[in-house]
């Protein structure tokens, strides 16, 4: 929803800010509450969008977006992005939002979902892994950490139709 948008801002900032698993730092790439309200209207008219929000106690602690595309040969995917607060990891908020993007891209004909994860985020690999997506690719030395190492970009994807496997 649009009045949504100012905490989604917020939100996204915080955790660009307690984690390197994301692309940005903190600040970097900031969408105000205008931007946010574009994207949920661009969302809201693209069959092939959809953006979920997960709420504890009247309070967005996190969100993901499937996006995808317009181009004929490219319209039977999308690519998902997601993020939850620090102080909620570990409480299944994340997996209950790939499990329902997963639904939506099932029962809207897509044929697969693609995403990015660094190498070290290993419990999103896993938990990735659990619901069909297969390493695809390596992007070598991709990301540059605030240890001044480089970090490699692990390219998933879940083909349709998949099966859930269960650990």
């Amino acid at each position: 929803m649009e009045s949504d948008a100012r905490q989604l801002s917020e939100v996204r900032l915080q955790i660009d800010g307690e984690t390197e698993n994301m692309d940005r730092e903190k600040g970097e790439a900031y969408i105000d509450q205008e931007g946010f309200i574009e994207i949920i209207k661009e969302d809201t008219n693209r069959l092939s969008n959809v953006f979920l929000v997960a709420v504890v106690n009247g309070r967005i602690v996190g969100f993901s977006r499937c996006e995808g595309s317009t181009l004929k040969r490219s319209c039977h995917k999308v690519e998902f992005g997601v993020c939850v607060l620090k102080e909620f990891w570990g409480h299944g908020i994340g997996e209950n939002i790939l499990k329902e993007s997963i639904i939506w891209a099932d029962n809207n004909g897509l044929k697969k979902i693609t995403l990015n994860v660094l190498e070290t985020n290993e419990k999103a690999i896993k938990l990735y892994k659990k619901y069909g997506f297969e390493v695809e690719g390596v992007l070598r030395s991709d990301k540059l950490l605030s240890d001044g190492n480089y970090y490699n970009t692990i390219i998933m994807g879940r083909l349709y139709p998949s099966t859930v496997r269960e650990s």
